[in-house]
């Protein structure tokens, strides 16, 4: 029921348009509009009784109320056919993209760039649907264009104009990524005072090279033109910027040229860089050997000099963190019930000129994970051998083929007519050796359950890369012109910035494809001239969604006007 209600205070007197609520199942009032004081309603009474007109708004909204929260009913008759080629279903997931979208201010970015350009297509139009696409539903452009007509909102450009748009994202891709972390600050936290980096590669359906395609390793072993991606995550897991390189070029390269430009673009200058090994050359490190500047990277046991080796694998000298006084032995720690703990032993070395803390720590669960993994493989090889199969010439170095052993003589020293094959005992003690273990160098001087805590944050961004290949199919790129491969990967680069920031905001233990099965499965019955029926399930997840973004599409029937008014409130 809603009222007018009077409020006196000491030095004015208030008219307020309340309604009865219950919540939380006791009942409570809740204001629908203030009206002012008795001065202003009076101005806006114009001549007429003040409390007399503050009823007749009253009633006004109580009208209104009524007619949105009146029954619909539709009639369908079962002898009248579906009208030719007229789409019914339209997806409404992308919304809770839309809204951060424009939160983040892409709808400004893309009017400054039509200034420059002067184009008259609709740039915003375009660049938010391939990203909400590339995020629900990846295809190529021509098959994105089709696809943006099953949303909720229709595009208002032609296929063409996305092809023309491609350039300009290309040359505005710099600009794009600073603005977006200048806008991103005003809507989330991001933690800069550690920047996680890693590189892949994507590979395209083609075999001759050309221009950034061109063959290198893959980590996928495919024999097929790459380009590789550098990508900077923030510390709470969000993209921070990204460059695209040739396949052919060594990834140790591509850290500096990027760390610059983020100094630069982004007005950072004290952090600490995160890799892991691959990334983790001489040159890399002290780059980030400054005054403001730090570095912390994955060390490879195998690769250090004989003497450290043996250290890090030694029996004794073991702590555990913030307990430094009192040192374990392998043997002690094995024996303990507890196999969560994680244990440490430091030094300072000097590789080269360049002074470095070496921390090894050792894990019982680590040691148990590395051994299941590995009898798995071992279990594998087995199958294979007993199989028959020939194998291939090159062996990857963490391929379960690796503990497969060829011999091409008997046992008498001959030449065999056939390879002999078996499992190599020799290649599982030497990866035995090395179970539990795992080491960092860093030239930080916090405390190693801080630092240990700062490398565990890796895993996001490696993560990140599974997500772009298999759910936003990044790959295989089906583009041929340098340019629009640039563009491509800058849409691939926003989406996973905004599904990044849509899990933030949720702020749950959904896995990601739990949140994008959900998103993409967020269908619309459209009733002609009525409204829109959800036709998916409501869950845990859409609860959460419709709760962090403040605005809910799970009533049994949402009328038009309701309708625009969420296509608006996601565009604020």
């Amino acid at each position: 029921m809603v009222r007018v209600k009077k409020t006196k205070s000491k030095n004015a007197e208030s008219l307020y348009i309340i309604k009865s609520v219950i919540i939380d199942g006791k009942n409570t009032s809740k204001i629908v509009e203030k009206l002012g004081t008795i001065q202003e309603v009076t101005q806006k009474a114009k001549g007429e009784d003040p409390y007399l007109w503050a009823k007749k708004r009253a009633f006004v909204l109580t009208e209104k109320e009524k007619k949105e929260n009146q029954e619909i009913l539709v009639k369908f008759n079962p002898t009248k056919q579906l009208a030719t080629q007229q789409q019914r279903i339209f997806n409404g997931g992308y919304l809770f993209l839309q809204q951060l979208y424009y939160q983040l201010g892409f709808e400004k970015i893309c009017q400054e760039i039509t200034k420059n350009y002067r184009f008259q297509y609709d740039l915003n139009g375009i660049f938010s649907r391939l990203v909400y696409s590339r995020v629900l539903f990846p295809a190529s452009k021509k098959a994105t264009f089709e696809g943006a007509k099953g949303f909720l909102e229709q595009p208002s450009f032609d296929l063409h104009h996305i092809y023309r748009s491609l350039e300009v994202i290309y040359k505005e891709s710099d600009k794009i990524q600073a603005q977006l972390y200048k806008n991103s600050l005003a809507i989330c936290e991001r933690n800069n005072q550690v920047l996680y980096y890693d590189c892949t590669n994507f590979f395209f359906e083609i075999e001759q090279e050309s221009g950034i395609r061109q063959y290198g390793h893959s980590k996928e072993n495919r024999p097929n033109p790459l380009v590789q991606m550098g990508l900077f995550m923030d510390g709470n897991g969000i993209p921070l910027a990204f460059n695209l390189t040739s396949g052919n070029t060594n990834e140790q390269t591509t850290l500096q040229p990027l760390e610059k430009k983020i100094m630069k673009d982004f007005d950072l200058a004290q952090f600490v860089v995160c890799t892991d090994a691959g990334l983790s050359s001489l040159a890399n490190r002290k780059f980030n050997d400054k005054p403001n500047r730090a570095f912390l990277t994955t060390q490879s046991l195998k690769k250090l000099k004989k003497f450290l080796r043996n250290w890090a694998l030694s029996e004794t000298g073991w702590f555990l963190p913030n307990e430094s006084k009192k040192a374990y032995t392998l043997a002690a720690i094995l024996a303990e019930d507890d196999a969560s703990k994680i244990y440490y032993k430091e030094r300072w070395i000097n590789e080269n000129g360049l002074e470095q803390r070496l921390i090894v720590s050792f894990s019982v669960k680590y040691k148990q994970y590395q051994e299941t993994i590995r009898e798995r493989q071992i279990e594998r090889a087995q199958t294979v051998i007993a199989s028959g199969r020939t194998l291939p010439k090159k062996i990857n170095p963490n391929d379960y083929k690796r503990f497969i052993d060829q011999k091409n003589v008997t046992d008498e020293g001959e030449v065999a007519n056939h390879a002999v094959y078996g499992i190599n005992e020799e290649q599982i003690h030497k990866e035995k050796q090395y179970d539990g273990f795992y080491a960092v160098c860093t030239n930080l001087e916090d405390a190693v359950a801080q630092i240990i805590q700062i490398n565990r944050g890796r895993w996001e961004i490696e993560e990140s890369f599974r997500i772009m290949k298999s759910e936003f199919k990044a790959r295989p790129v089906n583009l041929s012109v340098d340019e629009r491969i640039q563009a491509h990967f800058t849409i691939c680069f926003i989406a996973l910035t905004l599904y990044r920031l849509l899990e933030k905001k949720l702020d749950s233990t959904f896995t990601y494809g739990e949140i994008l099965d959900t998103l993409r499965n967020m269908n619309f019955l459209e009733i002609k001239g009525e409204g829109f029926i959800p036709t998916y399930t409501r869950t845990t997840l859409t609860d959460k969604l419709h709760e962090a973004f403040d605005f809910r599409t799970d009533y049994q029937i949402i009328p038009l006007n309701k309708m625009k008014k969420i296509f608006k409130q996601t565009k604020k």
